[in-house]
């Protein structure tokens, strides 16, 4: 098979993956009163900004709860992820092993079952429909994934540097802070955007832990616009589309760091 024949069908399939994407695109500028036209149009001839208004005036809130909630979750992935990554890596720790393959059965359990044994603590402990408890909840998914980034990297980082650095006198977390955390860019890029990820785009902690909140993550808001504006989808589409841009232009720019930071650790010498 020849390239261009490889090329033609790789864009075959990239559009129809990514077709019910630009459908979102389409439908967030369509008047409500073409909605129901057939056949339907393939592009807005009578385009509207009314969609985006509605987002403006009425799901701004929603946003900027999400964005909190993604960068809190960041913050606490890598500050725990990341020194449990270079204790595992270097320091060894007895039990090592056991903890790499606890924290991989961690990643299975369907969030759905933490997120019941959640809301029990929550309810006891106060936090229940609070900004910081989806922090929390959502760290838990991320920890695990960050601490097995961080360990298959920082595994790849020659001993000299730190021999080198306790040689010059630094303690082991003098160490940490100065040589290996710089050298581990990618995995720390790598980490924070899954981290923000997932917390951006959940919506089982947020509606099982958060569902009466004052302040409610994006996920929520277009789950309640679907329910109270059930004709508006061009308002709907483009609260999807609104939502859609910071992920798409965090791997944009993330996407080097990202390839760099995953596939480390997965060739040694």
């Amino acid at each position: 098979m020849s390239r261009r024949v490889k090329t033609v069908i790789g864009l075959i399939l990239t559009a129809i993956m990514l077709f019910p994407v630009y459908w979102m695109v389409n439908v967030s500028f369509t008047r409500d009163t073409d909605m129901r036209a057939d056949p339907p149009h393939l592009f807005p001839y009578h385009g509207t900004l009314e969609g985006y208004r509605a987002v403006l005036h009425q799901q701004m809130p929603y946003l900027g709860t999400s964005l909190l909630i993604g960068l809190g979750t960041v913050v606490l992935t890598v500050v725990l992820s990341a020194p449990a990554g270079y204790s595992l890596a270097k320091l060894r720790p007895r039990g090592g092993g056991v903890l790499s393959f606890i924290l991989l059965i961690a990643q299975m359990i369907p969030a759905i079952i933490m997120a019941m044994g959640f809301y029990a603590i929550y309810l006891k402990a106060g936090v229940l429909n609070s900004t910081l408890g989806l922090i929390l909840a959502d760290s838990t998914i991320a920890v695990p994934f960050g601490v097995l980034i961080f360990t298959a990297f920082m595994s790849g980082i020659p001993s000299e540097l730190t021999s080198a650095a306790m040689i010059d006198g630094a303690s082991t977390w003098r160490t940490f802070v100065s040589v290996i955390l710089p050298v581990s860019r990618n995995a720390v890029v790598t980490v924070s955007l899954f981290a923000f990820l997932w917390a951006w785009s959940d919506f089982v902690f947020a509606t099982t832990l958060d569902g009466g909140g004052a302040h409610q993550p994006i996920t929520l808001g277009i789950y309640h616009y679907i329910g109270n504006n059930n004709q508006q989808w061009n308002a709907i589409m483009a609260t999807a589309v609104v939502a859609s841009i910071p992920a798409t232009l965090l791997l944009i720019a993330a996407q080097r760091y990202v390839a760099a930071g995953v596939t480390a650790g997965a060739v040694k010498d």
